[in-house]
């Protein structure tokens, strides 16, 4: 997902975004425990994802 994409949602798309991607991350980090995943940098990418959405979701609520 890019910058732009990121800026454009609101902030209940932001929030249900935030919590679909740890669901992705704690699935991802429960299933390479088990066996090792293809990619494992899938799981940092993921994590950046979410440090992303997390900070323009704060951005969003300073700014209201």
């Amino acid at each position: 997902m890019e910058n732009k994409d990121i800026v454009a949602l609101s902030l209940s798309e932001l929030r249900d975004k935030i919590k679909e991607e740890k669901a992705v991350i704690n699935k991802m980090k429960i299933n390479h425990t088990v066996s090792p995943v293809e990619n494992p940098m899938k799981i940092r990418e993921a994590r950046k994802l979410i440090a992303r959405l997390s900070t323009e979701l704060t951005k969003k609520q300073q700014a209201s």
